[in-house]
């Protein structure tokens, strides 16, 4: 259930750094000026709301994945195994998490229509260098969810680390589903199934746009 609910909620937030440099800003600004911006493309892009997923795939890919820190994100995920991986094992597992998530919501993509999103105030996690930006999703005939995105300094920018939903966290869950893995076969065991779950998303064709 959670990740059915991270899954449906989380393109609207995965969107939101691409329209707009991320030194420009202070985080909490950053996220809120371009939420409008992308909830509008997302309402008038047919090839995305027809299911075309590749489409969504290259959307995620030029406007998400450079203001995200998939290096932390992964270590965090994958917790106290990280410590026993080697440079190449988590080069490799950075690069199966970073598709993970961008097939992952790329699929969910397609499902968006009538979602907005209200902001609270954002929260200091440790100093300046670390903000939880706070919003909540709407949907009509529904109870308010909470979203909220932790955003840490990098250089002169802002990248996501982790994002919560109804206060789970994301890389909480998959910790806990990669914690299983490491179990069965260690570090190689987890890429080995990250892996082969990306190498079956790659087989599914996106309907026509």
């Amino acid at each position: 259930m959670i990740m059915k609910c991270l899954n449906w909620l989380l393109p609207v937030f995965l969107l939101l750094p691409g329209a707009v440099r991320a030194e420009t800003a202070a985080p909490d600004a950053l996220v809120k000026n371009v939420t409008e911006e992308v909830l509008t493309i997302l309402r008038q892009d047919k090839g995305i709301q027809s299911g075309n997923k590749q489409r969504a795939m290259a959307l995620i890919e030029k406007k998400v994945a450079p203001h995200f820190d998939f290096s932390r994100m992964t270590s965090l995920a994958v917790g106290r195994a990280w410590q026993k991986a080697d440079a190449k094992q988590r080069e490799a597992l950075i690069g199966e998490f970073h598709t993970l998530l961008v097939r992952t919501y790329a699929n969910s993509l397609t499902a968006y229509r009538d979602q907005t999103v209200s902001f609270k105030p954002s929260t200091k996690l440790a100093g300046d260098d670390e903000v939880l930006v706070r919003s909540q999703i709407n949907k009509p005939g529904t109870q308010p969810i909470p979203l909220d995105y932790s955003l840490a300094r990098s250089g002169d920018a802002w990248k996501v680390f982790d994002v919560a939903v109804a206060n789970i966290s994301l890389v909480t869950n998959y910790r806990n589903s990669f914690a299983s893995e490491v179990e069965k076969g260690g570090v190689a065991g987890l890429l080995k199934a990250l892996q082969e779950k990306n190498r079956k998303g790659m087989t599914e064709q996106p309907p026509a746009a």
